[in-house]
């Protein structure tokens, strides 16, 4: 487990898919900046499956363990790219602000990587937001890169380099 000041990333286990299965169908939790996957809990167990071995799942919790959202990375070419989302009722309190440090301080620090990147929604301010504040840096706008509630729409290319990283910002253990 990843432990920050206000929020914990606990690996997803292959007992919490029915809750990740629920949550991923469910437009509300989604958000407005997200495709619609609608997929079965057996799909959502063979994705598990096939994760390979430099992608990964985690839930951000509370420190009271109530799971709030979802984080992951997964490799983009020789770089890693994460992604998050958080139950609409989380959603403004900083918690996804502290996961996504609590991520790039964890790639960081384990892996031999010079880049962690997102994309997001030109329009989801939030997210802009929260990338901003994890020390990511606005690169540009990928244009019609996502097909979402149907229409393609652009993207903003965030990222943060080791070197303008330097050191951990929030994780100081890791336990097991």
């Amino acid at each position: 487990m990843l432990e920050g000041k206000s929020v914990n990333l606990r690996v997803i286990d292959k007992e919490d898919l029915p809750l990740l299965a629920d949550w991923g169908n469910n437009p509300e939790y989604l958000g407005e900046y997200v495709w619609l996957p609608q997929q079965s809990r057996t799909e959502w167990a063979k994705r598990y499956d096939n994760l390979t071995a430099d992608t990964k799942w985690f839930f951000i919790e509370k420190k009271d363990g109530t799971k709030i959202g979802t984080m992951f990375h997964f490799p983009r070419g020789d770089l890693l790219e994460v992604g998050y989302m958080l139950i609409p009722s989380e959603r403004g309190k900083g918690y996804c602000t502290e996961a996504v440090k609590i991520m790039v301080d964890y790639l960081f620090l384990s892996k031999n990587t010079i880049r962690v990147q997102a994309i997001t929604d030109v329009g989801n301010i939030a997210s802009q937001k929260i990338l901003e504040k994890a020390g990511f840096k606005k690169e540009g706008t990928i244009r019609k890169s996502s097909f979402i509630r149907g229409e393609w729409r652009d993207g903003c290319l965030y990222s943060i380099l080791r070197e303008e990283w330097r050191e951990p910002k929030i994780l100081t253990k890791i336990k097991k």
